[in-house]
């Protein structure tokens, strides 16, 4: 099954980069052809650590944006990562709606995965209302509770942004919290996560308890994937 999955949250610092990340490596260990795309100007987060797989792009301008379609042409059966940057939502929108995207790629066979990405602040809940607001029941819906970024999402649980995800049959997720050292230490040596629990040699290389907490934090990134449209 292809998919395009838009990795967003419109705010910054919610770990939209990390969520793409992950979801890249679970496509790797499980085989599956993809193409990641960056949208970040300023830190190209996804790029640096998936460079093998990633390329950027450039938001504002259909030239770059129309690629990422382009890459379907030319495996229409792969999956496409896209690492949204903040505030892009409003230029987003409005590529997909000139060109009917929703349903070019329902024609193409390919489906539309909206991640909303969050922490647990009440901006967050707000730009989820915003998010099914501009699209409405075409794509599905991705709301990824981040621990890493949140320990209680109770704004979002009795939020009316959340009842109009759940109705066009959202997918409410929950993003387990990587040890901080950890993921300081990825982020330093712009590691992937597959090296992180590989490598045992380098300078750069993880504790062994470190590469456990690495693996295990996967596995269980891995299981939420797992459920979902991808």
């Amino acid at each position: 099954m292809a998919s395009i999955n838009f990795i967003g949250g419109e705010k910054g610092g919610v770990g939209k980069s990390v969520t793409a990340r992950a979801l890249a490596q679970y496509f790797i260990d499980n085989g599956t052809p993809f193409t990641g795309f960056d949208t970040d100007r300023s830190h190209h987060s996804f790029n640096r650590f998936y460079a093998d797989y990633a390329c950027p792009v450039v938001v504002d301008s259909y030239v770059g944006m129309d690629l990422i379609v382009a890459a379907f042409e030319d495996n229409p059966d792969q999956n496409v990562i896209v690492d949204l940057a903040a505030q892009t939502s409003a230029p987003l929108a409005q590529w997909i709606k000139d060109a009917s995207l929703i349903e070019l790629f329902k024609e193409m066979g390919v489906t539309v995965n909206l991640w909303h990405v969050m922490d647990d602040g009440r901006d967050a809940v707000d730009l989820l209302g915003r998010l099914i607001d501009t699209y409405g029941s075409g794509p599905n819906y991705v709301v990824v509770q981040n621990f890493g970024r949140g320990t209680d999402f109770v704004l979002l649980r009795e939020s009316y942004a959340l009842q109009k995800a759940q109705a066009q049959g959202a997918y409410v997720v929950e993003l387990p919290r990587l040890h901080d050292a950890c993921m300081r230490k990825i982020d330093q040596h712009n590691t992937s996560f597959w090296k992180a629990i590989h490598d045992r040699d380098s300078s750069d290389s993880l504790g062994l308890l470190e590469r456990q907490r690495v693996k295990t934090w996967l596995k269980n990134c891995y299981e939420v994937f797992s459920r979902l449209p991808v």
